[in-house]
């Protein structure tokens, strides 16, 4: 009962958010837009054990294909972005889908390192392509709303899209596909013993993944207004390692600790560029250090740790020397 309460008082609070402080919805969107980073990449990193760095790749895909649909389709603005999405997210899977023939066959550092070429190899690409506007970069449609209107308009579809990526990761994980790549990581070559086909839920799981993160770049395009292959849509250095650092951070392998994770990075990373601009990158270098090293099972693991009973762990109590004898 307290956990629903909980949890409708902060769907009220997300909700309210634009009017309660109109100043940061810009901030708040890229807020929701970590969470959707953290809870995607958790997917693989934490649920299945398979570390990607390469997950960025799905995130560009979808942010160009949008940009191209609105830039060579002529119709109104909702129509052309909604056409977008759509072309974002279908690609972004069936990138997902082709790539994860060849490179879920590799394992542990192998497939990390692999995934890391990926989205190096699809920057340069695109800074290549003129089609795209090459090392020039992109400028997306400008929303044609009143003003003010256009940064309400986008925290709300960023909303929506958390709440469906959230949705969507607890009834994959409350059923048999949970089960799957939960066996997966703790001994994929026991689970293929067992007769699970390892290799398509790897698959499906990377292609869920894109989804979502091809959805993301479409509307994270429009956001910020111009499209860069390096610093925007294949951003490694930046999206790519904070999606990674935001899941441990939380807890990964847990529903709630990449959404706690997301916040509490992407938060202190707004304070380090508010108060300590010019260092703010040795700052957030610190950040994570003190994220690896002491927080290695993250927040939510911490805490479970800490006080068992809260998160309905049996605690047994000592019983003193003398009234066992």
């Amino acid at each position: 009962m307290t956990r629903r309460i909980l949890l409708t008082a902060g769907l009220a609070l997300a909700i309210a958010a634009p009017a309660l402080i109109p100043g940061w919805r810009t901030q708040l969107s890229y807020l929701l837009m970590m969470i959707v980073f953290a809870l995607t990449w958790d997917l693989l990193g934490g649920q299945m054990g398979y570390n990607s760095f390469g997950n960025i790749v799905f995130f560009g895909v979808g942010m160009y294909a949008c940009a191209v649909v609105q830039r060579d389709l002529h119709l109104s603005y909702p129509a052309t972005l909604a056409i977008g999405m759509a072309v974002g997210a279908v690609l972004a899977v069936a990138v997902a889908a082709i790539l994860g023939s060849g490179m879920l066959g590799l394992r542990g550092h192998y497939f990390a390192i692999g995934t890391l070429g990926l989205g190096i190899a699809a920057g340069e690409l695109a800074s290549g392509w003129q089609f795209v506007g090459a090392g020039g970069g992109m400028v997306p449609p400008q929303y044609p709303g009143a003003r003010g209107g256009r940064e309400t308009f986008f925290y709300y579809l960023c909303l929506g899209l958390v709440i469906v990526t959230f949705a969507a990761m607890r009834w994959l994980y409350a059923g048999r596909f949970g089960l799957a790549i939960n066996a997966i990581r703790d001994d994929e070559d026991k689970a293929e013993a067992m007769g699970l086909w390892t290799t398509r839920y790897k698959t499906a799981a990377w292609c869920v993944s894109a989804l979502f993160l091809g959805i993301a770049g479409a509307i994270l395009g429009n956001i910020s207004g111009f499209i860069d292959p390096r610093e925007t849509a294949f951003a490694g250095s930046t999206f790519g390692v904070w999606m990674v650092l935001m899941a441990i951070l939380g807890g990964k392998g847990t529903l709630w600790g990449p959404v706690i994770g997301a916040v509490v990075f992407h938060v202190m990373k707004e304070l380090f560029w508010t108060y300590l601009l010019g260092w703010q990158r040795v700052a957030l270098g610190f950040l994570i250090v003190v994220i690896v090293i002491f927080f290695p099972v993250g927040i939510l693991g911490w805490a479970r740790e800490k006080w068992p009973e809260k998160f309905g762990h049996l605690v047994e109590e000592t019983v003193p020397a003398e009234a066992r004898g």
